[in-house]
């Protein structure tokens, strides 16, 4: 399954990172920090997220309340809810993107595949009373249908390992 010398060495790195990232964020966040720190810290969780990848699961909460909770207490001890944990994921997304961007790409083989897929925002039905990015997202069409949101595009080598991706507004051509 998952060596346990790898999550070591995998937090360390992602700790690392996180220091810098809060150092150089600290003085360009807008508003008042929380008076009460997360039981988990972000480098926490971005290691489990990235286990979760690693460790061959299809689903993340079967992985973190019946892998991490119970199997990992030694390298988690402090745990929280997984509804918690999900709002902790999502405060999570930008150092996470950012961390994968600048340390986690692989290595161009000479054989690289691209692909799309589309993120949707809110369902269709619901884009005129939806106030989540609605300045931002546009109406864009994939090979599935109409949707409301943005694309991922993912470029991959031959082995498998992300070398390049960007989330951009799809517009669609009239």
């Amino acid at each position: 399954m998952i060596c346990y010398d790898k999550i070591t060495e995998i937090f360390y790195i992602v700790d690392a990172f996180c220091i810098e990232f809060d150092k150089t964020t600290k003085s360009h966040l807008i508003g008042n920090p929380p008076k009460r720190k997360p039981k988990m810290c972000t480098s926490e969780v971005i290691t489990i997220y990235l286990l979760f990848h690693l460790g061959g699961f299809r689903c993340m909460k079967h992985f973190y309340l019946f892998y991490v909770q119970k199997h990992m207490q030694k390298e988690f001890p402090i745990t929280v809810s997984y509804n918690r944990f999900t709002e902790l994921m999502q405060g999570c997304l930008l150092p996470m993107a950012i961390f994968a961007k600048t340390g986690c790409l692989g290595i161009c083989t000479g054989i690289s595949f691209i692909d799309s897929t589309s993120v949707r925002v809110c369902k269709n039905k619901r884009i005129g009373r939806n106030k989540v990015f609605k300045n931002v997202a546009n109406i864009g069409k994939s090979t599935v249908g109409w949707f409301f949101g943005f694309k991922l595009h993912i470029i991959i080598n031959d082995n498998g390992e992300i070398l390049n991706f960007t989330m951009k507004l799809s517009k669609v051509e009239c």
